[in-house]
């Protein structure tokens, strides 16, 4: 039976134990040094009004707070703290609920220790557009001065939008976005609004196994011109874009998100230079083809989380990435039915963890996947800076021009902010500076708004005074970001971007700083979430990369700024954690195919067949040449042949050289490890069609397990399911690694293909309690029509 609830934490995979050791190492010594201190350098009093940065977190971060929280959104409130959005679930049952949140809501300071914080609609406020329907996938970003709380209606198969001047609401019903059709072929859920530098709004959505993008109208309020399909594949949604460099990224998941301890979910990426596509995976797959993508982000690694995914993403104030995502806990996959029992859901909590961009490419923790145990915790403290929340600009002093035209005021959005009121000269600079000094290295931002015509508002850093400084300039005269350097009284140049015509300068943005060597990259965003408006890169002269103040300036008339601080800048990780390739092979445990004789078919073989030998296998050119058979091997209708023999003692790797060109869906051919027809693990080159694909089929890397559903008491119910990994080709490399888990009696199973038998696409890891010992097999099945031409099966050693 399935190992109960406990604290104690699993063993990875052997694959992974080594890759998890390196990751820790190399997070610990990638945070900045005060952001693995138990208590951050704290400057000046009052321009620290936020608690410390945790040394560590465990996931899942919505413990204590929610017992689950499917699809999770997070963003940084104008307010300083975060919040986080989440799927319509009975989040309460612990506390004896049994109906639901609709679109729960949490709130944090540091992204790691969160409480409830409400729900942005209730039974009976809830619009009757919605026709009762349960609401999903929120998506949250701020504009023209408000949240846009972006959310699925699958009863009306939509999205809805609804807007607040505060992360928590009241939320203003905004209706529909999307027309009816909307123009894409699959399910209107798991949309994400992004904006491009030219100021653009697109929304992307789908589920069903297309995803699409259109453009927004300038009030973000309905989806208006061509609809672009961009991504396809089994259950391809939940997408999600940022602009990073020259590219544009969508996230997306695909399989199964919510099938309890059989959910295949992971997140994956593609790439383009386009916000309309085509993206490719990193193997160069463009992510409209026919076929299973690469480009993992995070899936399942073998410990306690399962079916990872549906993401968003945040930046912690040293400027590292994390992924937000949720997973399921082996121990508990399931929630208690809710609803007077009509609900049977899957616990999916929300994690967080460090996303690396390695080689152009995101990928969680380097590629160690989901983290279990603790791990350094994002960066929530400035070394000098603060929010203004607590009143007053105690701890801030005023330079410059008018220094006594700073004072605070507060707002439903940002709540205590700093404002200027220019003197008799509006052309001269005023700054307001935080106590303490801010590193060389490092990420400065503030949030700031620029109310009078001609006026600019600033970020500053580097400071030593007015004639030594950096500032980053919302400078509303000339409709751009304008980033100035002084060094010694002399001006070492201005650099120009030009900001959208439609930008809105009356209301809070983001702007950020980043400097890292003698380079400097300034980014203005709405809201932090990696879709800006404006991007500035320049050199900066040796002399001006230093320690120094950080704080607010402004220029000419209604200037405001809030958030205002700066952290050392992240050190990225910039290799993957190394998969150790197979060790020695086992002669003893594999086959060339280089006779005549059928496989099992004369004494003494050490190959045996289940339900055969299947018809029409043959020996043929060094291969073993097997048409698929008319014949099922799930759950209960289990007539296929399958071809067994003994593996190894001891963890192993399997690979077989599969030539296969199915036509048709359902066609099948792979690697199978095998313990009963209720009990294996299975790689293979699939045929599956698309939905909503007008006949469409996919070919697909499929590993897929079978076993007893772990919640059943007894756990004796059959249940199936698969992931999906990499590109498929008519000749393809099929491996399977084997670990058992001594510690906690499990099987666990990695898969990876590839098309060239040389470079391999990872996968991820299903696990089942041990029984009975697994055998290593093939098999060719579902449906007739098509051969498989299998060269060799060929077993390695553990390295």
């Amino acid at each position: 039976m399935r190992r109960t609830r406990r604290t104690a934490r699993r063993r990875l995979p052997r694959w992974a134990a080594g890759a998890a050791a390196l990751v820790w190492l190399l997070t610990l010594a990638s945070a900045p040094a005060h952001g693995t201190q138990s208590r951050p350098a704290t400057p000046a009093h009052g321009t620290q009004d936020r608690p410390a940065t945790p040394a560590t977190y465990t996931n899942p971060v919505s413990t204590g707070a929610v017992d689950t929280f499917p699809d999770p959104a997070m963003i940084r409130g104008k307010d300083g703290l975060w919040y986080a959005y989440g799927t319509q679930n009975p989040v309460m049952q612990s506390k004896g609920e049994d109906g639901e949140r609709i679109l729960p809501i949490l709130r944090s300071a540091d992204m790691v220790t969160w409480e409830y914080a409400g729900e942005v609609f209730t039974p009976a406020d809830r619009p009757a557009w919605h026709s009762g329907s349960r609401l999903w996938a929120p998506e949250v970003r701020y504009a023209l001065g408000l949240y846009h709380l972006y959310y699925s209606v699958p009863g009306r198969n939509t999205v809805g939008l609804a807007t607040s001047v505060s992360p928590t609401g009241p939320w203003t019903d905004r209706g529909a976005v999307l027309p009816s059709p909307s123009g894409c072929p699959s399910g209107n859920i798991d949309q994400a609004q992004f904006t491009d530098t030219d100021g653009t709004p697109y929304l992307y959505w789908g589920s069903y196994d297309t995803i699409c993008v259109a453009r927004l109208n300038p009030s973000l309020t309905r989806t208006e011109g061509e609809v672009t399909q961009v991504a396809r594949g089994r259950r391809a949604e939940g997408g999600f874009v940022v602009r990073r460099d020259d590219f544009y990224y969508l996230f997306y998941s695909d399989a199964g998100c919510c099938d309890g301890a059989y959910s295949g979910y992971q997140v994956k990426v593609g790439r383009s230079t386009s916000p309309t596509g085509p993206f490719t995976d990193d193997e160069g797959t463009d992510l409209m083809a026919l076929t299973s993508k690469a480009g993992v982000v995070v899936g399942a690694n073998g410990n306690r989380w399962i079916g990872p995914g549906h993401n968003s993403l945040q930046t912690d104030l040293a400027g590292q990435d994390w992924l937000v995502y949720h997973g399921i806990p082996a121990e508990a996959p399931d929630l208690a039915p809710a609803s007077g029992g009509t609900l049977k859901l899957t616990r999916r909590p929300m994690l967080i963890d460090r996303l690396d961009w390695i080689d152009g490419w995101p990928v969680v923790r380097a590629g160690a996947g989901p983290s279990e145990g603790p791990a350094a915790a994002p960066v929530t403290s400035w070394a000098a800076g603060g929010t203004f929340n607590e009143g007053g600009l105690s701890g801030w002093r005023a330079e410059g021009a008018a220094p006594a035209g700073w004072s605070t005021a507060s707002d439903p959005a940002a709540r205590g902010h700093a404002v200027h009121t220019p003197g008799p000269s509006a052309k001269d600079t005023a700054y307001l500076l935080a106590g303490g000094r801010a590193p060389a290295g490092l990420r400065a931002e503030a949030d700031l708004k620029v109310t009078g015509p001609g006026g600019a508002a600033g970020l500053t850093l580097a400071y030593r005074d007015p004639g030594n400084r950096i500032v980053a300039w919302l400078d509303r005269s000339r409709g751009a970001l304008v980033t100035d350097v002084r060094v010694g009284g002399r001006s070492r140049g201005e650099q120009v971007t030009a900001l959208p015509s439609g930008f809105s300068w009356d209301t809070w943005n983001n702007v950020s700083v980043e400097v890292r060597g003698r380079r400097l990259t300034a980014e203005v965003t709405g809201d932090r979430l990696r879709d800006p408006v404006a991007v500035q890169s320049r050199d900066l002269p040796a002399s001006a990369v230093r320690e120094g103040a950080v704080g607010a300036a402004a220029r000419g008339a209604g200037a405001a700024a809030d958030n205002v601080g700066a952290a050392a800048l992240y050190r990225p990780v910039t290799k993957r954690v190394a998969v150790a390739p197979p060790g020695r092979l086992l002669p003893g445990y594999g086959d060339e195919f280089d006779t005549n004789t059928v496989p099992g078919t004369r004494a003494g073989s050490p190959w045996q067949w289940v339900r055969g030998p299947a018809a029409g296998v043959t020996m043929s050119g060094g291969a073993l040449s097997w048409p698929t058979q008319d014949a099922e091997l799930h759950l209960g209708d289990n007539t296929a042949s399958v071809l067994l023999r003994d593996a190894p003692e001891g963890d192993f790797t399997v690979e077989t050289k599969l030539r296969f060109a199915p036509g048709r869906a359902a066609q099948q051919a792979g690697l199978i490890l095998y313990e009963n027809d209720d009990r294996w693990f299975k790689l293979v080159h699939s045929v599956l069609p698309l939905t909503n694909g007008d006949g469409a089929v996919l070919d697909v890397s499929e590993f897929g397990k079978e076993g007893e559903r772990p919640t059943t008491t007894p756990p004796t119910a059959v249940a199936n399911a698969p992931m999906f990994g990499g590109p498929t080709a008519d000749t393809m490399w099929l491996r399977m690694t084997y670990h058992r888990d001594a510690a906690h009696r499990e099987h666990e199973v990695r898969a990876s293909t590839s098309r060239d038998g040389v470079h391999w696409s990872p996968g991820g890891t299903w696990t089942l309690p041990v029984r009975g010992a697994l055998r290593i097999g093939l098999v060719s099945h579902n449906r007739s029509g098509a051969t498989a031409d299998f060269d060799y099966v060929r077993t390695y050693a553990a390295r």
